[in-house]
């Protein structure tokens, strides 16, 4: 304490910082393809909203992402490419709607596929850019299901895909490891009619993205070569696209070993040590990795930027490290370089949880003198660390402030409350309060609730939280789908944890090995023991010979391990399907 009040001193007393250079390096472009490499309160009843903030209304969804937090999204893809949505009159809007919830009700409704088609057929809506994106997006957890609809669209008359249907079709296959079947549909994409090609680099980066999500880092570094046969140059910006994917799904060591065994060919520039360092820092979250990378940037003469002091300063805020923060943040002073918005919001932070509340909302008014607003992540940064430690009425108050700002309160803000509240009633008014004020949760909001549930043992909350999930839009994923049978199984619920396994299988969703071991022992352990009860009752045949054999549980236990069975043909990291 004594060595971080004389730094905070120097933080108090600072004045506006003057524009210097920026201390970074021009990308260098490069047409080469990469080189072969190795590779509590007890009794809080408080909800955190005013009567008078229940008039937000709906905000976009990337104003609020806290950007310095770990991005794991797995339909962060499904976006990518898309063209912005033409602006559509209030009576075309309710028409696609009814169009879009008609659709999505059949395919959900129906288990047959030819019934879906069937239905599909004779629904007589007709198929636009708008309608298939937007039927993808709510059905994109159920891969197959998905890509029944995308094929009888792409059949209708007077209908083509574009490239945002593509990108959004690829992206569900990717997720679900059908990654046969989206090179199927790439290849479709470039032989398209009068010889134009769709494929585009994001495409590719697309698929690199998901292959990176399962680790498969070799099979991404291959679809990074394709650049090449579909006529691309990979270039320094393509080349940063590939370590981003890899530290974005914690292949942050792959990434740096890609990075210094291909520096002939990219060379090293600032940005590129900034991916492996902000992998290092917000992915990993390893303060100690983070600073070899710091001072290998200092070693090779590689530049740090307000974007390096912004993912170190973050990962030292995270770690809890204040005398750190504050450091490097006088540091930036003395290297002339301008604090952006997300320095001063890892500072707050780092304030904010070390309790020194009222020096954080002071740096939050010396932020705007110094030209920059607060966003929903500043207010973030202070109404985390102050849920964290149950200082509930000075969260409210932030709260306030920051709707008073006319500032949209994100997902995240609204899980830090539901972090401190003790009962289900008071989770569903929050939840309804969410609701109304524009902002829609999340399967992670679901699934923190469901575990939250799950601990309280209040299972009619989880099965209501589940039928509201399923209502609300929010298709249950794979985590929701193994949160939820580890809760009810380790409540006792043994019948129904096993119902909903099945379900998950059904819908070819990869269960965790434990949760196939825990059920799979569950089931034999429970048919032994029908066994045991036959051979009670047939006790009175002494010469009749019995023996327990298991009846076979599951003929394709791991046929969803399995790639798909097609036989392809690989060269230079591409695959074709043979004849």
């Amino acid at each position: 304490m004594r060595r971080i009040r004389p730094l905070f001193s120097i933080l108090l007393t600072t004045h506006l910082y003057k524009p210097t250079p920026a201390h970074c390096l021009i990308p260098v472009t490069a047409d080469c393809a990469l080189r072969h490499c190795p590779t509590q309160h007890a009794g809080f009843r408080a909800i955190p909203f005013s009567s008078s903030s229940c008039s937000v209304s709906q905000h976009s969804k990337n104003e609020n992402l806290d950007q310095n937090a770990a991005v794991d999204d797995d339909d962060s893809d499904f976006e990518d490419g898309q063209t912005k949505s033409p602006q559509l009159d209030s009576k075309e809007d309710e028409n696609l709607a009814g169009d879009v919830k008609a659709l999505v009700g059949i395919i959900r409704e129906e288990p047959s596929r030819s019934e879906v088609r069937r239905k599909l057929d004779q629904c007589g809506i007709a198929a636009s850019s708008e309608l298939v994106a937007q039927v993808l997006s709510q059905v994109r957890n159920d891969w197959e299901a998905a890509f029944t609809f995308f094929l009888w669209a792409g059949k209708q008359p007077g209908y083509d895909h574009s490239l945002r249907e593509y990108h959004s079709m690829i992206a569900i296959l990717g997720k679900m490891r059908k990654f046969d079947t989206a090179w199927a549909l790439i290849e479709e994409m470039r032989m398209q009619k009068a010889g134009l090609s769709l494929v585009t680099p994001q495409t590719l980066l697309i698929m690199i993205r998901r292959y990176c999500a399962v680790h498969d880092v070799g099979r991404a570094i291959n679809t990074f070569y394709a650049y090449k046969r579909f006529k691309f140059n990979a270039g320094m910006d393509d080349f940063h696209g590939l370590l981003s994917a890899l530290c974005r799904y914690k292949n942050v060591q792959d990434a740096e070993h890609l990075l210094f065994c291909n520096r002939d060919t990219f060379p090293f520039n600032t940005k590129s040590f900034n991916i492996i360092l902000n992998g290092w820092c917000n992915v990993i979250g390893s303060p100690r990795e983070a600073q070899r990378i710091w001072w290998e940037m200092s070693k090779r003469g590689v530049q740090h930027d307000v974007v390096s002091y912004a993912s170190i300063i973050s990962c030292y805020s995270k770690s809890g490290n204040l005398n750190k923060v504050l450091k490097l943040f006088n540091k930036m002073k003395d290297m002339g370089i301008l604090p952006d918005r997300k320095v001063y919001n890892a500072v707050i932070h780092a304030l904010a949880k070390g309790r020194f509340v009222k020096q954080a909302i002071n740096l939050v008014r010396t932020m705007e003198g110094n030209g920059i607003a607060p966003d929903a992540v500043t207010y973030n940064s202070l109404i985390k660390p102050l849920c964290k430690a149950r200082k509930i009425d000075e969260a409210r108050r932030v709260f306030d402030d920051m709707v008073q700002r006319k500032l949209f309160p994100s997902v995240q803000t609204y899980h830090a409350f539901f972090r401190v509240l003790r009962t289900g009633e008071e989770v569903f008014m929050l939840l309804e309060k969410m609701k109304n004020m524009g902002c829609e949760p999340n399967s992670d909001t679901y699934i923190m609730l469901i575990r939250k549930f799950c601990r309280w043992r209040q299972l009619d909350n989880v099965f209501k939280l589940w039928s509201e999930m399923s209502e609300s839009g929010v298709s249950p994923d794979r985590s929701s789908y193994i949160v939820l049978i580890h809760g009810l199984f380790l409540n006792g619920k043994l019948e129904e944890a096993y119902k909903f396994y099945m379900k998950m299988k059904e819908k070819q969703y990869l269960p965790e090995p434990r949760t196939e071991e825990m059920l799979q022992a569950w089931v034999s352990g429970k048919l032994q023991m029908a066994d045991v009860e036959d051979n009670k009752l047939n006790c009175s045949e002494p010469y009749r010979k019995t023996s327990m054999h298991p009846k076979k549980i599951d003929q394709q236990r791991h046929f969803l391990r399995e790639p798909e069975s097609r036989r392809v043909v690989r060269e230079r990291g591409f695959s074709f399907w043979e004849a």
